[in-house]
């Protein structure tokens, strides 16, 4: 860790530690990555239309009525910003980053709590 210790601010912390920041990426990664994942296998099981884009996959759940158009809109924007995590991970604005942290990475957990409502539903329904 750097010489900032702990009384840095957790935005200062991000963008002057790369072991944090590192830390802090692939969580973000792994977290979009699952959703991707879990919204895939959503639709699988449903018998939906195949997505040709990680972006697409969460359009393909709203459209079925799944997921508010709004969170789908989210969620699509941070599977873009997944493929910048992997394909241009070396030259990303970290002051962006750090927003999308702050505040776009709420839609993963609105996400996760309507998948469960959803899966318990249908597992409930006998499908």
């Amino acid at each position: 860790m750097t010489g900032s210790g702990t009384s840095a601010s957790p935005r200062k912390r991000f963008i002057r530690d790369r072991d944090t920041r590192n830390m802090v990426l692939h969580a973000m990664l792994v977290s979009i990555q699952s959703a991707i994942d879990i919204a895939t296998d959503v639709i699988a099981e449903g018998r939906l239309r195949k997505p040709f884009t990680y972006r697409e996959t969460f359009e393909i759940l709203a459209d079925d009525g799944i997921l508010p158009e709004s969170l789908a809109m989210d969620l699509s924007n941070l599977a873009g910003f997944r493929n910048v995590l992997v394909h241009v991970y070396w030259d990303l604005d970290l002051k962006q980053v750090y927003a999308i942290l702050q505040h776009d990475l709420a839609a993963l957990k609105t996400f996760s709590a309507i998948i469960q409502g959803h899966i318990a539903e249908r597992g409930s329904a006998g499908q």
